[in-house]
């Protein structure tokens, strides 16, 4: 009994739906935690990268809340979602990139990250996907 309500449940569910909302709140958090908190999202920009940067690292965090607030609540309300989730998905391919030569150039600092990286990247590329269908 309690399986079928379950599945009752569930089948109402747009599988699409929560992708493209569950991708916009983790953006939207990740906005607003690098927003009050940019000092300790500014610890991922290591030495060879700071340089490159035409900002301070605290100034490039404080920049990526403000976009990732702005595609992230794109996405919760299905507006602009193909352009929202394009740079959802290009900003996550690169970032998981960016760890993995981090990591593999500096004793694995920051693979356990890359690894969940992987993760949202295949999500913003399903949304993406599916906003193009």
């Amino acid at each position: 009994m309690v399986v079928a309500r379950t599945r009752a449940a569930l089948g109402t569910l747009d599988a699409n739906a929560v992708a493209r909302v569950g991708l916009g709140a983790m953006l939207v958090l990740a906005g607003v935690h690098k927003l009050l908190d940019p000092v300790s999202w500014a610890a991922y920009v290591v030495a060879w990268l700071e340089p490159l940067l035409i900002v301070t690292p605290v100034q490039f965090m404080l920049v990526n809340g403000v976009l990732e607030l702005g595609f992230g609540a794109a996405l919760v309300a299905d507006r602009y979602t193909t352009v929202a989730a394009t740079v959802a998905a290009v900003s996550l391919a690169a970032t998981t990139l960016y760890l993995l030569v981090v990591g593999l150039t500096q004793g694995g600092v920051f693979l356990d990250v890359m690894v969940r990286d992987v993760g949202l990247t295949a999500l913003a590329l399903a949304v993406l996907v599916q906003s193009v269908e």
